[in-house]
Parts: C-alpha cells; sequence; structure tokens
C-alpha cells in the first residue's frame, strides 16, 4: 500500500497532469489504484462495480486535473474523497433503480419498499467503512503492523512486541495509538471531506 505522497511530489504530479502526460496518469494508478478499489469495494460491496468506480475516479482525474489543489490537501485524500463521492453516487443510484423496480412491481399491492432511512444508514456504515480502511492504509507502518499482527493473526500484546522485536510497552503504546485512530471512522468524515468549492463532481 502506497504512503502518503509528499507535497512536492502531489504539486508535480497535478503539473504533469496539466500537460495531459500519460505516464502521469500511469504512475498515479500504480499508487493509489489499490486504495480506490479497495475503499469502493468496502462501500459498495461489489466487485464490478469497484473496478467501475475506479475507472470513474482516475478518469475524471485525467480529465479535470486542475480540480486538485495542493493547498487543500494530499493527492491521496483528493482520490479518497473523489472514490468516497462516486461510491455513494452509486449506492445511491443503484437503490433508486432498486425502488423504481421495487415500486412497479408491487404497484398493485399499493406497497413501496423504498426507504430512503435505510439507504442513509447504508451510506452511513459504507462510509464508516471506508474511512477504517483509509485510516488503516494511512497510519504509520509501525502501528499498522501491530494492528495487523493483533488483529488478524489474533496475537497477544507480549507476541506481538516479540514477532515487532520490540518492549511490551511499544507494543501496547502502538495497538492503544492505532485504536484511537481507528475509533475516529464512526465519529468524522472521510479525511477532508468536502471543503467547498473543492473541485466538481465526478
Amino acid at each position: 500500500m502506497a504512503n502518503n505522497a509528499p507535497p512536492r511530489w502531489d504539486r508535480k504530479m497535478q503539473q504533469r497532469l496539466a500537460r495531459g502526460e500519460a505516464a502521469a496518469l500511469g504512475e498515479l494508478y500504480d499508487r493509489f489504484a489499490s486504495l480506490v478499489h479497495s475503499q469502493a469495494h468496502r462501500m459498495l460491496d461489489d466487485e464490478s462495480a469497484a473496478d467501475l468506480v475506479t475507472r470513474e475516479v482516475f478518469g475524471y482525474v485525467w480529465e479535470n486535473p486542475d480540480a486538485y489543489d495542493p493547498k487543500q490537501g494530499s493527492m491521496r485524500s483528493w482520490v479518497a474523497r473523489l472514490t468516497h463521492r462516486q461510491s455513494v453516487q452509486r449506492l445511491r443510484s443503484t437503490a433508486a433503480a432498486a425502488a423504481t423496480t421495487s415500486t412497479y412491481e408491487d404497484a398493485e399491492d399499493g406497497e413501496v419498499r423504498a426507504d430512503p432511512a435505510d439507504l442513509e444508514e447504508r451510506v452511513r456504515r459504507a462510509t464508516a467503512a471506508a474511512r477504517a480502511d483509509y485510516i488503516v492504509a494511512s497510519m504509520p507502518a509501525p502501528l499498522r503492523a501491530a494492528l495487523e499482527l493483533a488483529y488478524i493473526q489474533r496475537r497477544d500484546y507480549r507476541q506481538t512486541a516479540a514477532d515487532l522485536g520490540v518492549t511490551e510497552d511499544e507494543a501496547r503504546r502502538r495497538l492503544r495509538l492505532g485504536l484511537q485512530l481507528l475509533s475516529t471512522a464512526h465519529t468524522r468524515p472521510l479525511e477532508g471531506s468536502s471543503p467547498p468549492g473543492y473541485g466538481r463532481r465526478p
């Protein structure tokens, strides 16, 4: 998984994209495609839809490089916001299409199954899950490694410390910090989400 790109790289990449350098788009794709796809897949729970969102996001970046402003944050954050926005849009349009079909099929019974509250709850859960993925992908490697050992490989903090070659106190500290970062997934929007006037909708 790619680390956060340094600001200089972000500015240079934006300039190269603005000049229409196809190689720049390839480099950007190599760096961020896995982030975009995993975030879209987490939100949509559909491989084909995630593939489509990935193409749409990079297509938007290619066609609108000037929509990115380095002063507003990193390119990684911008790409994550575009992915989130496009995934939410697709989630809502899919739900709307399903509701239309359901409404048509149930018209004879006078029953309508569409529930906007359910859709918004799905969007909220998907947003929190996508933010958690983004946090894990973006956090410092030592914290991510500790969390992966503890919660994926089911190591306790002593085993985690031994595997990482650190003291038990350091292992506990890394786990605590990692969990504190993850706890914000349900209480804050996706990083830097949608500041006023920041780019156009993909």
